[in-house]
């Protein structure tokens, strides 16, 4: 229970999960997190920019009580989700003066998830600020960045821009400003990968938006604020690129080693023609890890075995998750090796593609074979890396 001061009246007061090892019981943490909300004293008014996850609200308050805050005016709430404002009920009632700022949407999904009063909101709309007497908070929507209900809030004169989940990272560390760009780049991108990446064209979107602003601090909801915004920006601004990079992520899981081989051919052909590859073995993988990959992957080759009549459960669930998160990828193609299946393992690389509707990419022809690889196979795994490569060439040139 640390308070930590971002500026004079700016202070850091929510929470670090050094332990949490799994958000939303699907994303592994294996940094832990951060629970971020900052006090803000006006010359007149006091403000509360988010809360915390319920579990953490008794360091919130103690955080509270130990700065001797008396009265809060306003608690803002980004965005909806628990783990922003979760500890709404019981800051309401040890400040029965504060009021709820949020937009319409916001206030939505609070009214139904936590057991608060209408009339304790006020709802604002784009770019309306509130003052704090000689500070100045202006909302800024951001829609989809990554709840319909997310906003933006920015301390007009002190030049800090609290972006709720857009530029947070999973990572929980006693800084409280990034020391080194380094150590953070890894959980930024991660966290982008697994929560931001399905909507890409609303993060360029935004981050068109406040490109205008003058920022000198931005803060997320999680991990360390950044002193230096243009590196998290730019960090962005590269991630929902449109830039095709020479790499190919393959995600494969083998029962008996035969798709296994045929990955391992594949992924040194490919390597051989100076293509970046990243083949991750699922039964053992981190999918934080391979949704990472994903942000920067122009090519998915999905290797999967066959159980009964359906590609192996691991690959179903891979393509589950590459179809949620939507990554920007130009070409998909399979690779496996069946068993008793017949005509049936042939048609394992149409299953696979009805799993992805929302990859809109060229389907490059797959390579499934029965049993064994053999000779034959691997003509065929020469060709399928020799497509991958002129395909890629080509895409590069446009």
């Amino acid at each position: 229970m640390t308070v930590r001061y971002v500026k004079s009246d700016v202070i850091a007061v929510g929470a670090i999960d050094w332990d949490r090892r799994l958000f939303d019981k699907l994303i592994p943490l294996p940094q832990g997190t951060s629970y971020n909300s900052f006090l803000i004293q006006g010359s007149e008014k006091t403000a509360l920019i988010d809360t915390v996850y319920p579990a953490k609200s008794h360091e919130l308050i103690a955080n509270l009580k130990k700065l001797d805050i008396k009265t809060l005016d306003y608690i803002i709430a980004n965005h909806g989700e628990l783990d922003h404002s979760g500890t709404l009920p019981q800051l309401l009632e040890i400040y029965p003066e504060a009021k709820i700022v949020t937009n319409a949407k916001c206030k939505e999904i609070l009214m139904s998830s936590l057991p608060l009063n209408e009339d304790k909101f006020i709802i604002i709309t784009d770019l309306e600020t509130i003052s704090l007497g000689n500070k100045t908070l202006s909302f800024i929507m951001a829609p989809w960045v990554h709840w319909p209900d997310t906003m933006f809030t920015h301390l007009v004169e002190d030049k800090i821009l609290f972006t709720c989940d857009f530029t947070g990272s999973h990572l929980a560390t006693s800084d409280l400003f990034v020391k080194s760009e380094n150590e953070v780049y890894g959980p930024a991108k991660r966290y982008f990968a697994e929560i931001m990446m399905p909507f890409r064209t609303h993060v360029k979107k935004h981050l068109a938006k406040i490109s205008a602003l003058d920022i000198e601090i931005i803060a997320p909801s999680h991990g360390p604020l950044y002193s230096n915004p243009k590196f998290i920006l730019d960090a962005h601004r590269d991630w929902v690129s449109d830039e095709i990079k020479n790499e190919v992520v393959i995600p494969y899981v083998s029962m008996y080693e035969n798709t296994e081989k045929m990955v391992q051919y594949l992924t040194d052909e490919l390597i051989s023609k100076g293509i970046k590859v990243i083949p991750f073995n699922l039964p053992a993988t981190d999918l934080g890890e391979l949704a990472m990959a994903l942000v920067d992957a122009t090519t998915i080759v999905v290797g999967a075995s066959m159980v009964l009549s359906a590609p192996h459960p691991n690959a179903a669930y891979a393509a589950y998750i590459v179809n949620a998160l939507r990554p920007n990828v130009k070409f998909l193609s399979a690779v496996g090796s069946y068993g008793w299946a017949g005509a049936l393992g042939e048609k394992m690389g149409e299953q696979i593609k009805a799993m992805l509707p929302n990859i809109q990419a060229e389907v490059i022809q797959p390579v499934f074979v029965k049993g064994l690889p053999r000779e034959e196979t691997y003509k065929r795994l020469d060709m399928l890396a020799e497509e991958i490569y002129n395909k890629h060439q080509l895409a590069m040139k446009q």
